[in-house]
């Protein structure tokens, strides 16, 4: 058996999308597929003592490009990281992992430079899987010879894979013809993100869905209590 899930990649994404590459064999980044603006590829949410707050890295709104190619705004490429490591440190310093958690993210956000949107993505997901020793085989989209249309797509990179199984969001019930897979020899699995337990959280109600980072913060090494596949 091998299971594989393929997703475009995000900015720190939240739990969930760590708990699907935990439970994939290899993910696949397919992050040469055209971009969308207000969407996960450059954001994402953290808990602060005001709500919940966007991280957003600015790359501009152009929608012709492949996320893959996205470059990030040329006037902010120096900024965006200082500001984005202010605010999570001023929401996070009194957390009870802060100092070691920042011991990882922070080179990330104060050491490294970047140009393109999906190498800060890579990096940041690399660094947490490494974290969370989640030792999943990552690999790209652009690595497959594959055909247009959203079902032959994705058949065709599972299939040059070697896939026998595809966990797949609740999200592609809307597109994915089951058929086709079944008829292709690939067992089709959905993943359920409601199975979730409440972890200790800082500023009131507890939230689910905020970026990885706020179970790290808060959690640290007991961040897998709190998924479903670590």
């Amino acid at each position: 058996m091998k299971k594989i899930v393929i997703i475009q990649s995000n900015y720190i994404p939240w739990k969930g999308y760590f708990d699907m590459i935990a439970a994939a064999d290899e993910f696949i980044f397919h992050d040469d597929r055209q971009y969308t603006k207000n969407d996960w590829r450059n954001r994402n949410k953290i808990k602060t003592q005001n709500g919940v707050q966007w991280l957003t890295i600015p790359v501009g709104t152009n929608e012709k490009r492949k996320i893959s190619d996205v470059v990030i705004s040329p006037e902010q490429r120096d900024k965006w990281q200082k500001k984005h490591w202010n605010i999570i440190t001023a929401n996070y310093i009194n957390a009870p992992c802060f100092s070691e958690i920042s011991s990882l993210i922070a080179p990330l956000y104060l050491e490294k430079k970047y140009t393109y949107l999906s190498q800060v993505n890579y990096d940041f997901i690399f660094t947490i899987c490494n974290y969370l020793r989640i030792n999943t085989k990552f690999r790209y989209s652009s690595e497959f010879n594959a055909r247009e249309s959203k079902n032959e797509r994705l058949i065709d990179m599972l299939t040059q894979a070697g896939a026998t199984e595809y966990i797949s969001g609740q999200a592609a019930k809307a597109y994915i013809d089951e058929k086709k897979f079944a008829d292709n020899r690939i067992k089709l699995t959905w993943f359920d993100h409601t199975r979730y337990p409440a972890y200790p959280q800082l500023w009131g109600d507890f939230i689910h869905k905020v970026s990885m980072l706020d179970v790290l913060f808060n959690c640290g090494k007991d961040s897998a209590k709190y998924m479903q596949n670590l």
